[in-house]
């Protein structure tokens, strides 16, 4: 046995939170409501066009939020990783601490300072600038999605950039390679697999998020994540919201598998360079 028990609770825990819960969703997906007779009517519901509209514009803010992730997270991750050790270790406190707040109170103080008169508005008018009106549209549904998922961008490509082999870029620069061949040819394509973790990170909560949408977005936009809650904590047809969460599920697991093939490739610099 040795200390093969040890592995039981992570299985136990596996079967009970992951295992379980996907096979009623499939079960519930795959049979009418209140009944077990197996039917296709529920994945031909939510492939009908008013609900692939509202998923497919659940994936494009998500995609936004993605790319505006890294096209941020990256240069801080690059920042942390060439820091002196005294000060990274404040820097990645200060991008995790957000973190340790509740999920709602950070996204119930974006509502205060985005608000018509809310402090970001305060500030325009100060400056004699018009006042902007972001709450309750996608710029607040993104911008939210940026702020609360930015750290699961950051810290992958950090661990990434940490472990990178110095050498390398001292051997690049002996050869005459400036900063931005170095870049673009080592130290890029070498942080991937950092890139690619974040994006998983990143894409996966924003695409299913329904707290951010209906807080930041007012309700009026209705993500993938918001109709799936409905059916479920409001109508009660955790059939169709079973289908729902399938056909999301989908849609993830090709992403997930889109990024996995790159990342496997190793030649991946090739998507950006």
């Amino acid at each position: 046995m040795g200390r093969r028990w040890l592995v039981y609770p992570y299985h136990t825990w596996m079967l009970l939170f992951t295992v379980i819960p996907l096979i009623l969703i499939f079960f519930y997906a795959f049979t009418e409501p209140n009944s077990t007779q197996f039917t296709l009517e529920n994945i031909r519901h939510a492939a009908e066009p008013v609900y692939l509209g509202v998923l497919w514009h659940s994936v494009w803010l998500a995609g936004l939020s993605t790319l505006l992730c890294f096209l941020i997270g990256y240069p801080m991750a690059m920042i942390l990783a060439k820091s002196s050790v005294k000060y990274r270790n404040m820097l990645v406190v200060l991008i995790v601490i957000p973190m340790w707040m509740n999920f709602l109170l950070r996204t119930y103080a974006w509502m205060t300072l985005l608000e018509k008169n809310g402090p970001l508005n305060a500030i325009l008018l100060h400056f004699g600038l018009p006042a902007i009106q972001i709450l309750y549209t996608d710029y607040a549904v993104m911008l939210g999605m940026v702020y609360n998922f930015l750290p699961f961008m950051i810290l992958p490509i950090y661990s990434v950039l940490m472990k990178m082999d110095q050498s390398l870029l001292e051997a690049a620069e002996d050869l005459g390679a400036g900063a931005w061949t170095s870049f673009r040819r080592i130290t890029f394509p070498l942080s991937l697999p950092g890139v690619y973790a974040g994006m998983i990170m990143v894409f996966m909560p924003a695409v299913t998020t329904f707290v951010i949408s209906r807080l930041l977005g007012g309700g009026q936009y209705m993500l993938i994540g918001n109709v799936i809650e409905e059916q479920f904590l409001a109508i009660g047809n955790w059939s169709f919201g079973s289908a729902l969460s399938v056909l999301m599920m989908a849609i993830i697991l090709v992403s997930m598998l889109f990024l996995s093939r790159y990342s496997k490739e190793g030649n991946g610099g090739g998507m950006f360079f």
